[in-house]
């Protein structure tokens, strides 16, 4: 299981200390397991968040532990970090370790050394203070996060999601920060340029619903060229009927949510395959790659090459 180290120093912005903690904690692997175990530390044991007070069950051990650290924003961010601090998260750097910081936080990443001769980002207010504080960091008010690899930085608080649901979608795929994204009460996550990359889930159909099979039946079928006609015919329905009993319990047409399929499907193979763009056309029913590429770049706003480069995981194969 993939450990996250959520650090909080004294005076923690409560909401950036919960979104890493609830974005990552409502993840879940495709067989229900936890995908993340996310561990809250400290260097003294108690932090201020402002109203309240916040205990932590953890200390600077935790972040040699874990694999990937966040760095939540402080009311009043310091130039020097608490003692041991520094030297920890540069040492967990030093060995790999994935870090992250969420609005302000940035100025904590920044005390580090970690950021220097990279891009980074902030809240926009925050960032001219940033730049004039640590001119070795380049800061870009205008994007959502920044994405250098093993190390992120986020705007403000609904950014912080956005770049922790990147995190899971790199790590896990598209399903799992689909999950996350629903728990979260988020239909978007928002790609760092602030282009926004939309988790494309197909319209459910009630549960017990009439077209629960058809729908299953569909999404295994998509890559076929299947017509109104045809769908009607597998259904035992006229189209007439077919399209009303869609548009009561889907919200859409049974065309537009076959081709809603074909592109999850796609989101899928891009993500996990190397499959070139020419195979996958024909794998979800597209037939030709122009047509592919019209479509999706339609749906998803972005080319299929595109998706792929920000989306691809790590352990994508030729077969997939």
């Amino acid at each position: 299981m993939h450990t996250v180290a959520v650090l909080a120093l004294d005076g923690v912005i409560p909401f950036d200390l919960s979104a890493p903690i609830d974005t990552f904690r409502w993840a879940r692997l495709p067989d229900g397991r936890e995908a993340y175990r996310v561990r809250v530390c400290s260097p003294e044991g108690e932090v201020s968040a402002g109203t309240f007070t916040v205990r932590t069950p953890y200390g600077l051990e935790a972040l040699a532990e874990a694999d990937t650290i966040v760095l939540p924003g402080v009311e009043d961010p310091p130039d020097t970090l608490p003692p041991g601090v520094t030297e920890a998260l540069r040492a967990a750097a030093a060995n790999g370790t994935r870090i992250a910081s969420i609005c302000v936080g940035a100025f904590l990443f920044a005390a580090t050394g970690l950021l220097d001769g990279l891009r980074a980002t902030t809240h926009w207010i925050a960032a001219p203070d940033l730049a004039a504080r640590y001119p070795g960091v380049s800061v870009d008010p205008n994007v959502l996060y920044v994405d250098n690899g093993q190390f992120l930085t986020s705007a403000g608080a609904a950014a912080a999601m956005d770049m922790c649901l990147h995190m899971i979608r790199r790590d896990h795929g598209s399903a799992v920060a689909a999950h996350a994204a629903r728990m979260a009460v988020m239909p978007l996550e928002r790609e760092g340029g602030q282009s926004q990359f939309i988790v494309h889930d197909l319209p459910p159909a009630p549960a017990g619903a009439t077209l629960e099979p058809l729908l299953g039946w569909l999404e295994d079928h998509c890559d076929r060229d299947l017509t109104l006609d045809e769908i009607a015919a597998h259904a035992g329905m006229s189209t007439r009927t077919l399209n009303r009993r869609f548009r009561e319990q889907t919200g859409t047409t049974p065309l537009q949510w076959l081709h809603r399929a074909r592109v999850r499907r796609a989101q899928h193979l891009l993500e996990t395959t190397a499959h070139p763009v020419e195979r996958i056309a024909t794998q979800t029913g597209f037939g030709s790659p122009t047509a592919f590429r019209e479509r999706f770049r339609r749906v998803v706003g972005t080319s299929p090459q595109g998706y792929r480069r920000a989306f691809r995981s790590e352990r994508a194969t030729e077969t997939g």
